[in-house]
C-alpha cells in the first residue's frame, strides 16, 4: 500500500503514542497509582493497544470495514474511560470532603444518564441503516464530553489560586492533557468541515496525542507538588461548610446516594441553601 511522506509521518506518531502509552501504564502500575487513578490506567492500557491495533490494520489490513469499526468501537471505550477520568480528577481534588464527593458523584450519573438520552434522540432522528445512527449518536457523544472536558480545564484555570492547587499536581494535569486534547479534537472537527482537502490536519491530531501522553508520562515520573487537596485552599472553610451541610442531607446519609428520591433530595437541597446562607450571615 502506497503511503504519502505525511501519512507515514501520521503512523509514525501512532505508533511513537503506543509505546509511549505502554510506557506510561508501566509507570503507573510501578509508582502504585492504582488506588488513586484506577480508570486512567486502563485508559493508558487500552490506548497502547489500540494504537498498535489500528495501525497494524491500517497498513496491512485489505478490508477497510474492519478498520472502521475496530475505531469506532475503540473510540467508545475511550470515550467512556475518559468520562471516568473526569470523575478521578474531581474526586482527587476534594478528597477530604465524603460530602463534596457524593454530590459529585450524583451529578456525573445523572451528566452520564442525560448524555445518554440525547444520543438516543440523535440516533431515532439521524435517517439510514443502523451503523449510521449509532455512529451519528457517539459522535455527538463524544463532542458533548469534549465540552466537558474544556469546561473542567477552564474550571481549574479560573479557580486554580482558590483551590491552592498546583499544575504539578497530577490531578491537574490529567485535567490539562484531557481538555488541550478536547480543544484540539473540537477545532480540527471545525476545520475539517472546511478544509477537508488539507491532509496536514491528521498528522496534527496524531502529532498532538503523542505530545499530550509525554506530557502525562513526565508529569507521573516527576515528584508531585506539596499541596495535593484543598485542605491546603485558603477557601477552605468554604469546602467545610458545604461539605457538612452535604453530610446532613438525606443525599449522602443515604448508603447508596443515587438511589435517593426526587421528594427527599430537593427539600434536603433546600435547607442545605439555607444552613450554609445562615452560617455565612452567623460569620
Amino acid at each position: 500500500m502506497h503511503f504519502s511522506p505525511l501519512e507515514w509521518t501520521s503512523v509514525a506518531f501512532s505508533l511513537g503514542s503506543g509505546f509511549v502509552y505502554t510506557a506510561l501504564f508501566f509507570i503507573l502500575i510501578k509508582r502504585r497509582f492504582r488506588s488513586e487513578f484506577p480508570v486512567f490506567i486502563a485508559y493508558a492500557a487500552l490506548n497502547g493497544i489500540s494504537n498498535f491495533f489500528l495501525t497494524a490494520l491500517c497498513l496491512w489490513a485489505s478490508n477497510s470495514s474492519a478498520y472502521f469499526y475496530s475505531w469506532w468501537g475503540a473510540n467508545t471505550l475511550l470515550m467512556l474511560l475518559e468520562f471516568g477520568i473526569m470523575y478521578e480528577v474531581f474526586r482527587s481534588v476534594l478528597k477530604p470532603y465524603t460530602g463534596l464527593i457524593d454530590l459529585g458523584k450524583m451529578m456525573f450519573r445523572w451528566a452520564a444518564v442525560f448524555l445518554l438520552l440525547v444520543a438516543g434522540l440523535s440516533a431515532l432522528a439521524t435517517a439510514g441503516s443502523g451503523t449510521t445512527k449509532c455512529v451519528a449518536a457517539i459522535t455527538l457523544i463524544m463532542r458533548n464530553l469534549r465540552l466537558m472536558q474544556c469546561g473542567l480545564l477552564l474550571l481549574f484555570f479560573l479557580f486554580e489560586k482558590r483551590l491552592a492547587l498546583s499544575w504539578r499536581n497530577h490531578s491537574l494535569s490529567l485535567a490539562m492533557g484531557l481538555g488541550v486534547s478536547a480543544a484540539l479534537s473540537l477545532s480540527l472537527t471545525f476545520i475539517r468541515l472546511h478544509l477537508t482537502a488539507w491532509s496536514a490536519l491528521d498528522v496534527v491530531d496524531t502529532s498532538s496525542s503523542f505530545g499530550i501522553v509525554v506530557y502525562w508520562t513526565y508529569c507521573f515520573v516527576r515528584t508531585q507538588a506539596a499541596g495535593q487537596t484543598v485542605l491546603d485552599s485558603p477557601s477552605k472553610l468554604i469546602f467545610q461548610r458545604w461539605n457538612e451541610a452535604l453530610q446532613s442531607t438525606p443525599m449522602t446519609e443515604d448508603k447508596n446516594p443515587a438511589l435517593a428520591t426526587v421528594d427527599s433530595f430537593l427539600p434536603g437541597i433546600e435547607k442545605t441553601v439555607d444552613r450554609v446562607l445562615a452560617r455565612k450571615i452567623a460569620h
